[in-house]
Formats: C-alpha cells, structure tokens, sequence
C-alpha cells in the first residue's frame, strides 16, 4: 500500500510530560516538582529556567494527578449547580463565581439541573466523581439530604439563592420576601389598592417567600386581593404570558398594577399587557432586573438582586468552609433594592379601583 503524502496522521500526538520539562531544562525531575508546587526552596533563574521549559514544550499540568501526591488531596476545583444558564441570573452567578475562583486558582464545573430534582443530584454525583473540593448548588426540589454524605466524605457545601431543604448548611439568600413587601408597598403609594401576583411554583423557597411579601404589604395596606389577581406555579413566559392574559381579561374585575414574582414572568406579562394594549395604563414591577429593562417604553420597574454580592458572598463561604470546616453554619441575607424606572410609577385609572 502507498502512503499517501497528503493524508492526515489520525495518532494523537502524546502529551509532554515531566520528564520531558526536565530533560529542556536540563534539571532534574525534582527540580521541576518544586517548581509546580510553588516551594520556596528554588532559585530564581531555576525556575525561570524551568517555566521556559515548560512553555517551550507546551507541558500542561495533571492537577488530578498532582492532588494524589498532595497531602491535602485537593484538586483546586469546585462544582456549581443552577438552574439554567440561559437564566441571565444563572450566567451572571456563574460568572461572578468564577472570577471569585480564579484569584483563588480554581476551577469551577458548571452544570444545569433545569430545576429537576433528579437532575441536580446526577449533576452532583459527577462533580463528586471528579473529585471537586466544594458544592455551590442553587437547590431544587424538595429534599437535599442526599448532600449529607458527600458533606461526610469531606466536601462541604454552600446553597445560593435559597436554603437547602432537609439539611443544615451555609447558604446565601436575598431578601425576597422584603424585596415583593417594597414592590407591593410602592405601588400602592402610586395609587393602586387593585394589585395583581404572578409567581412561580410555591415548592420554590424563593417563591413562597415572594408571595408571602406579596400578602404581608396587602394585609398592611388593608387591602383583600381578589382571588383572580394571585396566579402562581408558573413556570416560564409561556405560562406567565397565560396568566397575564387571564388576569387582564377580567373586565372590571381586573387589577391595575401588578408584581412579576422573577424576570421570566416579567418578560411573559410584559408581552401580554403589550398585546392587550395595556403596556402605558397597567403598572408593573418586576423581581429582577432585564436586559435593556431601561429602554422599554415605559422602562421597567424592578427590584434587584445583587448578583455580584450573592455570588462573592457564596464563594467567599465556600473557601472559608473548605479552611474551617468545623464553624458553626450561617444563612447570609443580601439585601435588594427597588428601582424606579417608568412601569411602576403609572397611576390607576380614573375610578379603575371600582370604588
């Protein structure tokens, strides 16, 4: 058979090694050891020297290989768990928590659960196999007791956004139930006693205390909602978009202002006031903040959660877990803030309220 001078070699080149870093660098392989582990004890042209090695042979560290020989067993990597990372709060936790990590010189494994229950724990058995140092997970379901035996093999683990549910840990939350109070409270200084809820699934802690907001500001402002102006268990725009429709539709009966419990509801009510022709008279506050929330017309009102804060706050745990890991356990509450913009300030109609 004749080779064919054009074809490609299908045989993976073999990874430069150690032996090969040494070898460029004409040292020995423990001299390259101390170099990759840091130590003190090397001179400064010696690890220059052997850095250059390593550049000129592309050598890319075993960090598994290398937290065998460690007596700590790290492998300077930490798992995290979200819902969705489509979710513009998921991809910005994500991000914020890997530049946490990479000061720290951590790799983090990013995975989505989709807020199925089972999802999350398959998620979490991989991160395990791989050995992760530590589990930052935004929990979903109704049970994560399953965590207790990985937390006893030595990984410890902070929840984000709510708390786990059939476990005590770390966990970093907003203030969700303050934040829907603020919005509820802030409509009704603008006029309204009609003030609709759209929220997600009532299983979801960050929900259920987003409603109960929602019921603590009409009980102060003495104002009974009528039962068509709460809808709840949604759980995209889709069905946010449904609702709206429904809740909007009630003649007479309707709300005139209304609280979107997150930004996927906010996104699914706005395009349905939008296609009532309701955009410019119904007022609206959404939980969470939007891309380009500023630009619509009327901007959106928001109350917003400090991404960045939860995401530093939640890694910041981690790594004081993983150094003491006998501290006490500590739920840390990140404050929200209201945002006025243009949606939550319109004003009830005329005699809109029925009295």
């Amino acid at each position: 058979m004749v080779n064919d001078p054009g074809a490609v070699d299908a045989t993976p080149a073999r990874a430069p090694t150690i032996k090969d870093v040494a070898a460029r660098a004409g040292v020995g392989i423990k001299t390259v050891s101390r170099v990759l582990n840091d130590e003190p004890n090397v001179r400064p042209e010696m690890r220059d020297r052997v850095l250059e090695a390593m550049a000129s042979v592309e050598y890319r560290r075993n960090s598994m290989a290398s937290s065998v020989r460690r007596r700590d067993q790290r492998t300077a990597s930490i798992g995290l768990v979200v819902e969705d990372l489509a979710n513009p709060f998921a991809s910005q936790l994500t991000r914020v928590v890997q530049d946490h990590a990479l000061r720290r010189r951590y790799l983090v494994l990013v995975g989505s659960s989709d807020g199925v229950a089972e999802r999350e724990r398959e998620i979490v058995g991989e991160f395990c196999s791989r050995r992760v140092d530590g589990l930052l997970v935004v929990p979903s379901g109704t049970d994560q007791s399953y965590l207790a035996a990985e937390r006893e093999r030595g990984t410890p683990v902070v929840f984000i956004d709510r708390p786990g549910k059939k476990i005590t840990a770390d966990a970093v939350v907003s203030e969700n139930e303050i934040g829907v109070q603020q919005a509820t409270e802030h409509l009704a200084r603008h006029g309204h006693t009609r003030i609709g809820y759209l929220g997600d699934r009532q299983s979801v802690h960050t929900a259920e205390r987003r409603l109960a907001g929602y019921r603590a500001a009409m009980t102060e402002l003495d104002a009974e909602p009528d039962t068509g102006w709460v809808r709840t268990e949604l759980t995209d725009a889709s069905a946010a978009y449904r609702a709206a429709t429904g809740m909007f539709q009630q003649d007479d009966a309707a709300p005139t202002a209304v609280v979107c419990g997150n930004n996927l509801i906010t996104v699914g009510t706005l395009h349905a006031l939008q296609a009532l022709g309701l955009r410019e008279t119904v007022a609206v506050v959404g939980f969470d903040d939007l891309d380009l929330a500023d630009l619509l017309r009327p901007a959106l009102t928001v109350i917003t959660q400090d991404i960045e804060a939860i995401g530093e706050r939640s890694a910041d745990q981690l790594f004081t877990r993983l150094d003491n890991p006998g501290e006490e356990y500590a739920r840390v509450s990140v404050p929200v803030r209201l945002v006025p913009r243009g949606s939550g300030e319109i004003p009830p109609p005329p005699h809109g309220e029925g009295e």
